[in-house]
């Protein structure tokens, strides 16, 4: 058989690597090894943030409802609840914006909370 070169497969490949780690300083963007590293390193930490990313908008979400419940004289749990049991389906992140922006109708959502 004869011996096959993989010449234009494996440039492919280098530059493909080189590419992704264009923004990476010295050697990490020029030299194949480092930059496959890097590459390697970046790509996990990009899989594992995309998870974390949701996780830490969620914690902000809680955090601004609850500074504004706290302004109405509610807890944040105590809010929740009363949301479930007057069967008002409103996510955290709408639940955020309105009380971030729109405080006069946050606080009927309390009071309708509080069956005032």
């Amino acid at each position: 058989m004869p011996r096959v070169k993989h010449s234009p497969a494996s440039r492919k490949r280098r530059k493909k690597v080189l590419k992704l780690a264009k923004g990476a300083r010295g050697g990490r963007s020029k030299l194949y090894r480092a930059a496959k590293e890097t590459v390697q390193r970046a790509l996990s930490y990009a899989y594992r943030d995309r998870k974390t990313r949701k996780r830490d908008y969620r914690s902000l979400w809680i955090n601004r409802i609850n500074a504004a419940c706290r302004r109405c004289d509610i807890s944040y749990s105590k809010f929740i609840k009363g949301l479930k049991e007057n069967k008002i389906e409103l996510n955290r992140k709408m639940l955020a914006e309105i009380a971030a922006t729109d405080d006069s109708n946050f606080s009927k959502l309390v009071k309708l909370v509080k069956g005032e």
